[in-house]
């Protein structure tokens, strides 16, 4: 590859595959060879706490793959290690560049991001054309026939389901162009340590869901089994497509699968025409609660210490795994705002820490869900009785017994670092003082 002949870059993020994919079916499809792209952005790893983060790791093994798929097409991918500005602007100096492909993102950092790279590229007569890809509606594609926003998510399901057409399942056929690819040796991959992270050992989940389905709506409830397919790490950095996903759930006649597919859209576009809520609450008097905010309790939460055991099993089995089954994230998330009364964007960023699946606009989406200052149109005084929801999904202790073993010796578990009831009863005045100002 001559650095003079005109290229096309397709650049890869949140879409770490080949097969059925928007942008790099509309960039392969271009009249200019394609050279496929990854910026580790050190504008995003800078932030992250934990230098074995196991996102990071699960990225570059991706990443790797990648690159030997590439290479049995007589391509490679170029691996960049930089904030994006910086790396554009070495691209840019380096590639006669005629246009950059790519797909949306919708997270508030990426926008901006794109704008300032949009910008700079059309400084230069460079095209930046942007695809959906990782949904199957976006932004303003199902609204109300007044083409506002919906708020609430059963309207907007059902506008979903009304406005879906075959035609938004069918694959992208990437693989028909990928003689467009352009023609090079390997390109060099930095180190995960040059990259600043160490490999972490977490076990990632596998993309099989088939197995999953036909029982979902009878499992996907309870916490010791596998009922749930656990790909969200796949849909997180798009190695699964999410139109094969529904296409699999649609032929299945399965909706129980499908409607979580849609809470995710929903999240997104969401946060898409209310960007305040990433930090704020959708309804504005619930920022006026006045949270107690104990650290030493947010600690025991964030230990699988709070003598909870439903609690304590969650919180575990988030840190163990990266992964937390979704109806005692919805538990947790209910004891920390509620019981403890500990501000939802505390547990918000907790999750965003340790979640492999993490997406911010699903999980302040769920948290705002559980705080009750969300969307959801159920009453604040919504409080999950941790006992309660262990006997109506976890019957046999045997979630619990996995993750906090101890528990059946009362002098090694600790005791319940709150009383429910009087919690209830202190959430319910906190909440009613704040919503009546």
């Amino acid at each position: 590859m001559n650095n003079k002949t005109p290229v096309t870059i397709f650049w890869f993020r949140r879409d770490l595959r080949l097969n059925d994919n928007a942008g790099l079916y509309h960039a392969l499809k271009s009249s200019t060879p394609v050279l496929p792209l990854f910026i580790f952005d050190k504008e995003i790893l800078d932030k992250l706490e934990d230098k074995d983060d196991a996102r990071v790791t699960f990225i570059y093994q991706t990443i790797e793959v990648l690159r030997q798929e590439l290479h049995q097409h007589g391509s490679s991918l170029l691996v960049m290690n930089d904030k994006a500005e910086y790396a554009w602007n070495n691209l840019i100096n380096t590639y006669n560049i005629a246009a950059v492909y790519t797909n949306h993102d919708y997270e508030p950092y990426a926008t901006k991001r794109d704008d300032a790279i949009r910008e700079k590229l059309q400084q230069r007569q460079i095209a930046f054309k942007t695809f959906k890809d990782q949904v199957i509606f976006e932004k303003n594609e199902v609204t109300k026939d007044d083409g506002k926003p919906y708020t609430i998510y059963t309207p907007y399901q059902r506008k979903w389901y009304g406005t879906l057409k075959p035609f938004y399942l069918k694959p992208y056929p990437t693989e028909k162009h990928f003689k467009n690819l352009v023609k090079t040796n390997i390109l060099p991959l930095p180190s995960l340590k040059e990259i600043g992270f160490e490999k972490s050992s977490m076990h990632f989940p596998d993309k099989e869901y088939n197995n999953i389905i036909n029982d979902y709506k009878e499992k996907r409830d309870l916490p010791a089994i596998k009922g749930t397919a656990r790909i969200g790490l796949h849909l997180r950095f798009g190695t699964l497509s999410i139109r094969e996903l529904a296409r699999t759930a649609h032929n299945y006649h399965e909706k129980t699968w499908l409607n979580e597919l849609i809470w995710r859209e929903f999240y997104m576009m969401i946060m898409h025409h209310f960007p305040k809520t990433m930090d704020h609450a959708f309804r504005p008097g619930y920022d006026r609660i006045a949270w107690v905010n104990n650290e030493a309790q947010f600690k025991a939460w964030c230990n699988g210490q709070t003598g909870y055991p439903i609690i304590d099993a969650g919180m575990r089995e988030l840190n163990a795994t990266g992964f937390m089954h979704n109806r005692v994230r919805m538990i947790v998330a209910s004891f920390l705002s509620k019981d403890l009364l500990i501000d939802w964007r505390w547990g918000e960023h907790y999750f965003a820490r340790k979640l492999l699946d993490y997406e911010m606009a699903s999980n302040v989406g769920g948290w705002q869900w559980a705080a009750g200052s969300g969307t959801d149109a159920a009453p604040y005084f919504r409080i999950f009785n941790p006992d309660s929801q262990t006997k109506k999904f976890d019957p046999d202790l045997q979630y619990i017994k996995k993750w906090v073993p101890e528990y059946a010796n009362f002098s090694r578990y600790p005791k319940p670092i709150i009383d429910h009831a009087f919690a209830r009863d202190r959430c319910l005045k906190a909440f009613k003082a704040a919503l009546a100002k």
